[in-house]
């Protein structure tokens, strides 16, 4: 595995790869899910390349940059055993973002909902930093995990607005033994806290039994689920969402595929999970292969 601490360096050790090339961007303090995505990336295509780097644009004045837990020798150790060749790893935020720095990637629409609602500036962070490093590192193929389904969401959007001739490819979450969604963030619970952290995966639950027994109003899921949440002295929601998949546009009446997504303060930590229905279906209807 090679590393680059630079722009130059990865582009040198760009044009050594064999294609195609499967790319999966972090933001390190790597764990299986990140991991899954990589070992993924490098089985399918020809050379895997994966970033490490804490975006300072997709993170507001109020919320936890200072403190995103960082470990790069761990990371670097991590993706070279899953079979990474080539890491990106900048010195710092001025390497990607050099003084003067002013050109911003904002997609629109979906954006405004959920977490772009509750973090107005995040994604025009996520949408800059990604069609960067798809410009640097020009993929065939980029790897992420349904966890973040908005982002992923996002990143179609972006793929299709702008012409990348990358495929997404959208792996399913992963999760601890308790069905707590794997996250960075989740180091920040305290042990009280994460024994009420697996709540998430049970409103989720809830909401799949419920479409399984046939309900179909989408305001009596986001109340059963929102009830269940506050049950739990510990959890304050953020928002429940039943939206469709494609615009995030509140649902009355579920259809054939809905995104139930939740948000919910856990302390102080945010967390975030969600499913689509019917139990099973993929985020993103369309597939194609790498080639």
């Amino acid at each position: 595995m090679r590393l680059a601490r630079s722009i130059s360096e990865l582009r040198a050790l760009r044009t050594d790869l064999p294609e195609p090339v499967g790319f999966v961007p972090t933001m390190g303090f790597l764990h299986e899910g990140h991991l899954s995505l990589a070992r993924r990336a490098h089985k399918e295509c020809a050379a895997a390349v994966a970033s490490i780097f804490v975006n300072p644009t997709q993170f507001s004045p109020t919320e936890d940059l200072a403190a995103y837990p960082r470990d790069l020798d761990r990371d670097l150790a991590m993706l070279e055993s899953a079979g990474t060749d080539v890491v990106f790893a900048p010195t710092s935020d001025a390497e990607v973002y050099p003084p003067g720095y002013a050109t911003w990637v904002t997609v629109g629409g979906i954006t405004e909902r959920l977490e772009g609602a509750s973090r107005p500036t995040h994604f025009r962070g996520v949408a800059t930093i990604v069609a960067k490093l798809f410009l640097l590192v020009r993929p065939q193929r980029a790897y992420f995990g349904q966890k973040d389904a908005q982002q992923a969401l996002v990143i179609d959007r972006l793929i299709a607005d702008l012409n990348f001739p990358i495929e997404l490819v959208v792996a399913p979450t992963v999760r601890e033994p308790d069905g707590l969604a794997m996250s960075s963030r989740n180091t920040y619970l305290s042990p009280v806290e994460r024994r009420a952290a697996p709540a998430l995966r049970r409103a989720l639950d809830l909401a799949e039994s419920l479409w399984q027994d046939g309900e179909r109003s989408g305001a009596e899921i986001r109340s059963r689920l929102t009830a269940l949440l506050r049950a739990d002295p510990l959890a304050r929601v953020d928002y429940v969402s039943v939206a469709d998949p494609d615009t995030l546009e509140e649902l009355e009446t579920v259809g054939p595929r809905a995104l139930v997504s939740l948000a919910v303060r856990i302390g102080k930590t945010r967390l975030i999970d969600n499913t689509v229905l019917p139990p099973g279906s993929p985020l993103l209807e369309r597939r194609t292969s790498c080639s």
